[in-house]
């Protein structure tokens, strides 16, 4: 019997010493097992001297990891124990057996662990399902729980730390997650991305020999505050992608290069004109507004010759008498096509040309166009610069092939040669024949490309002056802003650091904050982005 419940004892409690099993009740559902603890004594937590003195027992029943799906309840007899010590605050204390039970516990000590362990890893609401799979019934707040009393982790000081920011609600707050860029693991969380906050950090840690970084001017400056021993590196991912940015934006600047591209337009066959009266009338019949207008004139000129009066014709054909005067004035039907019928002037006459070449340009949104045109006179409404680009976009138009778009031609010239297809790689060097600006920005884009891939930051200087040799604006801006960190610039073209691993721990924050939408405080997420 004493080698059954020793082999009980070991299969039960493995690795916890001063546990003795007297019985194991199983049924369908729930596994009872009833164990008493068999230490001498037990410290007091409050002044911690050693008592053997029981003053009496009662039972726990703590909540146990499951077995086979079955929920594990242990009817756990414990003793109260009277303190030694006469100035000791507390009379009596309950033994707590260690790595079984705690203070107030409802579970055990490996349960804690496990269901702490799922809410690192799923959180509230799936934790809590899990839980319920595997046989143990809890809420999501009580899975929350157990991960926020979690101890602190301990927070390494690495030698290479990358730092980027994080969204805690999008466009509005924002938090700072450092990484170790040699093990790639995340080391702390900071509830903003202040430059102070990151200089308070680094100052605790002089060790840090190279901080990975974009080129947010806050982390340039609270790295060179708080670690001013270290080496910057500007991130390669957000230089090339900044280069992009100004690469389309200086392809879109010279739109009217790519319509090279695009073969010339048959000349437009002659349309035959549409039938028109005897009479040279100039609206052709089967028109609407004409076909009435004669209807009605030879309606009133035959009752006139008939002998009838004005006031008879205006009540037998139901017209105004002022209408029936009109109609009985005019000699022949085209001589009441007046008013809107006519080519009458506009204010936006004049400005009719800049449009046109602006829509050419690819320019088509109205407010836009209106803005553009009031500084140079124009005096009209937005409502006819609208109605008159509505006409061009609703009238039909000759089936040509378009240009390729700005997008399009910067993706050309951003990717390797090698990866172009030979009608992309002619239609390439057919922009770049027909615009020189073109041509510069695709020699410049590959030098930094061949500087970025090959680690020769040495060549930056030289890469920048050759940038401001041609006239291309948008380039012009990048290098002033790279020239401002020109240091970490050419760091981040020399040395093998990069930030891609704190941007994988950035991605995986979102993940975390959207498992616990609502309820995710900083406190909270900083533990789970730490411990899981």
């Amino acid at each position: 019997m004493e080698e059954v419940v020793l082999r009980l004892k070991e299969l039960l409690f493995p690795s916890i010493a001063d546990v003795a099993v007297l019985s194991v009740d199983v049924s369908i559902a729930i596994v009872r097992v009833d164990a008493e603890c068999t230490a001498n004594g037990a410290v007091c937590p409050a002044c911690e001297v050693w008592s053997n003195r029981v003053h009496g027992s009662y039972l726990r029943f703590p909540d146990d990891v499951p077995s086979a799906g079955r929920s594990v309840v242990l009817q756990l007899r414990v003793r109260r124990f009277a303190c030694g010590n006469s100035r000791c605050a507390r009379r009596t204390f309950v033994e707590q057996i260690p790595g079984l039970t705690r203070r107030h516990g409802q579970r055990t000590e490996r349960l804690r662990s496990s269901l702490a362990a799922v809410g690192l890893a799923l959180a509230g609401r799936a934790g809590a399902r899990i839980a319920r799979v595997l046989g143990v019934s809890v809420s999501r707040s009580t899975v929350l729980r157990l991960v926020d009393a979690l101890p602190e982790p301990e927070i390494p000081a690495p030698r290479v730390v990358g730092v980027d920011a994080y969204a805690t609600r999008k466009g509005r707050h924002y938090g700072t997650v450092l990484v170790d860029i040699e093990t790639r693991r995340p080391v702390d969380l900071l509830p903003d991305r202040e430059a102070s906050s990151l200089a308070a950090w680094l100052a605790e840690r002089p060790g840090v020999e190279v901080v990975c970084r974009d080129r947010a001017p806050f982390f340039a400056e609270g790295a060179s505050v708080g670690a001013p021993q270290a080496v910057q590196v500007a991130d390669r991912w957000h230089l090339w992608h900044n280069l992009s940015e100004a690469a389309e934006r200086a392809v879109a600047q010279h739109r009217r290069c790519l319509r090279a591209l695009v073969p010339a337009a048959p000349e437009p066959q002659p349309v035959p004109a549409p039938e028109e009266e005897p009479s040279g009338s100039p609206w052709p019949t089967g028109h609407r507004f004409a076909d009435r207008t004669r209807a009605r004139h030879a309606s009133v000129h035959a009752l006139l010759e008939a002998g009838h009066s004005l006031r008879s014709v205006q009540r037998q054909l139901g017209m105004a008498w002022h209408t029936v005067k009109r109609f009985a004035d005019a000699a022949k039907p085209e001589d009441l096509f007046i008013g809107q019928w006519q080519n009458r002037p506009s204010v936006l006459d004049d400005y009719k040309p800049y449009l046109d070449d602006r829509w050419d340009e690819g320019i088509t949104n109205a407010w836009k166009l209106w803005e553009e045109i009031v500084p140079l006179g124009y005096k009209g409404s937005y409502q006819r610069v609208r109605a008159y680009l509505h006409d061009k976009r609703t009238s039909p138009r000759p089936v040509t092939a378009r240009p390729p778009s700005p997008r399009t031609v910067a993706r050309w010239i951003l990717r390797h040669p090698d990866t172009l297809t030979e009608t992309e790689q002619l239609q390439l060097k057919a922009v770049r024949t027909h615009c020189p600006e073109i041509d510069a920005l695709t020699r410049l884009v590959r030098s930094f490309a061949t500087m970025l891939t090959e680690r020769r930051g040495e060549r930056l200087p030289d890469w920048l002056d050759a940038v401001r040799q041609d006239d291309l604006p948008s380039l012009h801006t990048l290098a002033a802003g790279i020239d401002r960190d020109r240091d970490a610039v050419i760091a981040g073209l020399t040395l093998p650091w990069s930030s891609g691993v704190v941007e994988g721990h950035v991605n995986r924050i979102k993940m975390l904050k959207r498992q616990m939408f609502g309820r995710a405080g900083f406190k909270l997420l900083r533990k789970r982005v730490l411990l899981a």
